[in-house]
């Protein structure tokens, strides 16, 4: 066994404290931290990376190369050097010291880009460098991936199926790469299509929010299926940092700022909801690599 076969069937928690005055509605979350780099971007990064090598485009004699905006990049880091490949990652300069140090643990190479650029400028240069010398590097290319959406589709959304013994009404997730929301989505739709899939995005360009895309100030990634979504909701920074802060303090989770979107995002549509509704959302990662960021620091 190695580290590659241990990622998934993380387990389903009830956030029992956050919606604890919820009318008969159960609010759950996917515990995505369980994955063994600490994020949901295993599985992704799992299936990408292995089908590269079913295929032969991944060898050892190749470097993986991406853009990230860090977990798929800490993904990629730890995975690289469980298969022995070598990996570059283009990450914007802004990203939290703790992301960039866990992946040159993994001996990987960053190439920051610039802040003000966000993901996008990451994708464009990763890409960039990647077609300049397509025999030197195996490309995975994450928001562009359908294997990306098939990971969550079949990993994903069938263990939030079987965990909550089929009950669950309602999905809600944000977006990066928009491969989890899509893959889970479509699954969910496939064993029952009355329930609704609920895509959360941040209240504006200029957020906060790691991770998580506003679809229509940036570039839309290829795998996105805006059709698969009943409705979209939008959440500040501030919301976002609240929730993960009450999320630590109130059910001991440490978790990243995403999650705390997420999970506002669900007790909110939680309170819109009748009696037998069952909620569930996606805890995307630990907290532990955004400690440095000062919002931890604020009482309320």
């Amino acid at each position: 066994m190695s580290i590659l076969d241990v990622v998934g069937n993380t387990p389903l928690l009830a956030l029992e404290k956050i919606g604890a005055d919820l009318p008969g509605v159960r609010l759950l979350a996917k515990a995505e931290f369980y994955n063994p780099s600490g994020s949901v971007k295993d599985r992704a990064a799992r299936a990408m990376l292995l089908s590269g090598r079913k295929n032969g485009l991944l060898t050892n004699e190749k470097t993986i190369i991406d853009a990230t905006s860090g977990n798929t990049g800490i993904a990629y880091a730890m995975m690289g050097a469980a298969l022995g490949c070598g990996v570059t990652l283009y990450m914007p300069g802004n990203a939290s010291v703790e992301r960039k140090n866990i992946i040159l643990s993994y001996g990987a190479r960053i190439v920051e880009t610039e802040p003000l650029e966000s993901s996008d400028g990451a994708y464009l240069a990763a890409k960039k460098a990647y077609e300049s010398d397509p025999e030197r590097y195996f490309y995975p290319d994450q928001y562009n991936n359908a294997v990306n959406v098939q990971a969550h589709y079949e990993g994903t959304g069938v263990e939030i199926w079987e965990q909550s013994a089929g009950a669950v009404t309602h999905f809600i997730t944000g977006m990066g790469t928009s491969g989890t929301f899509t893959g889970v989505s479509r699954r969910l739709k496939d064993y029952n299509g009355s329930i609704q899939t609920v895509a959360v995005q941040p209240d504006s360009p200029l957020h906060g929010i790691e991770g998580t895309k506003h679809m229509a100030s940036t570039i839309r990634p290829g795998i996105y299926d805006e059709g698969v979504a009943d409705a979209v909701v939008r959440v500040s920074t501030e919301d976002a940092y609240a929730m993960t802060r009450r999320l630590a303090r109130e059910e001991g989770l440490l978790v990243g700022i995403s999650s705390g979107a997420n999970v506002h995002a669900a007790l909110s549509l939680a309170r819109t909801l009748s009696g037998g509704a069952v909620v569930v959302t996606v805890l995307c990662d630990t907290g532990t690599r955004y400690l440095s960021d000062s919002f931890w620091r604020e009482k309320a």
